[in-house]
């Protein structure tokens, strides 16, 4: 199995500079956006507006046709996870037994689904698979060193799509834990903003180890009530995107946390047009955590304080008002 062409629907950061990744690994790219304006003005200046002062390669096709994206040997679906539904559906002239890889971290409200499931639903001809881990777009799109996984049920394919993406400063590993890998970018997301109100509260390094390593437990926890593999949740799509996320401004939902903890709003955080996953995947999460006997203080709190339940001052509190326990 072999893909020479790989279609990218998402003209967005990620979205640019996964098509970046697949061109330098020999694939032909057709890139997906929806507006015609953007597409003409993609194709002249060479130059998504979803990642600008970054170049595309030549071998990267902009269009706005959805038929053409789809019409390749896999496609990467690179757009929020709250939208994936949406756009799925639309390219209903995906052939059958086309991979469809679903690059976003979150799981769809509502209906409780991770974005495999959404796929699996939204189109049935499709084979699922994920992409996640350690990797911000920016980095990803200057050819920095950068390391993720990518599972589907299918060994074949995800080795195949491994390859397919590989590259000098692009490496994929392939799993089958599809489960644990769309578990790790969901749950980070959201235990980022913990660690972004932590660090603008400057309550010091050792409050942010703390933080992260026991919502690396929290995490470990929620995986496997759904029989995700403990390897996959200490590999880089779980601890790696966790460690990565904790501890930069580059991360929307660590900067989040920022914001919160200088008392600024939700609102505030997302005026401009700015998409925050973990906004969306927190309450969800806690949701599912709680029906399952899940403990996750840390999220419950993030939710709380995003839901506007509590302030930034009253979650930290409850969570150091925990009373105390074995290290588990």
């Amino acid at each position: 199995m072999s893909f020479d062409h790989i279609g990218v629907i998402g003209a967005g950061a990620w979205g640019t500079a996964l098509a970046n990744v697949a061109a330098r690994g020999g694939c032909r790219v057709s890139l997906w956006a929806r507006d015609p304006g953007a597409v003409t003005t993609m194709a002249v200046s060479r130059e998504s507006l979803g990642l600008p002062g970054f170049r595309l390669d030549d071998r990267v096709t902009p269009t706005s046709s959805l038929a053409e994206a789809v019409d390749a040997g896999a496609v990467l679906l690179a757009v929020p996870a709250q939208e994936t539904r949406g756009v799925a559906a639309l390219a209903a002239s995906l052939r059958a037994g086309t991979p469809v890889v679903a690059c976003a971290k979150g799981i769809e409200r509502g209906s409780r689904k991770f974005m495999t499931e959404v796929v699996a639903e939204a189109l049935p001809q499709a084979v699922p698979a994920i992409l996640s881990g350690p990797g911000f777009a920016e980095d990803v799109a200057r050819g920095l060193p950068t390391a993720v996984t990518l599972a589907a049920q299918d060994e074949t394919v995800a080795q195949a799509l491994a390859q397919a993406l590989s590259s000098p400063t692009f490496r994929p590993y392939h799993a089958t834990d599809v489960r644990g890998v769309e578990i790790g970018g969901a749950a980070k997301n959201v235990l980022a903003i913990a660690a972004g109100i932590v660090a603008g509260r400057a309550l010091g390094a050792g409050a942010l180890a703390a933080l992260t390593t026991r919502g690396f437990a929290e995490l470990v926890r929620f995986g496997r009530a759904f029989a995700a593999r403990p390897e996959t949740l200490a590999g880089l799509s779980g601890l790696g995107d966790l460690i990565l996320t904790c501890v930069s401004p580059q991360s929307r939902n660590f900067s989040l946390g920022l914001a919160l903890a200088q008392g600024k709003t939700v609102e505030d955080a997302q005026r401009g047009g700015t998409l925050i996953e973990g906004i969306f995947t927190a309450s969800v999460l806690t949701e599912m955590a709680n029906e399952r006997g899940v403990d996750m203080p840390i999220a419950n709190a993030v939710a709380a304080v995003i839901d506007g339940r509590l302030d930034v001052d009253g979650a930290i509190e409850s969570l150091l008002a925990r009373p105390l326990r074995a290290e588990v």
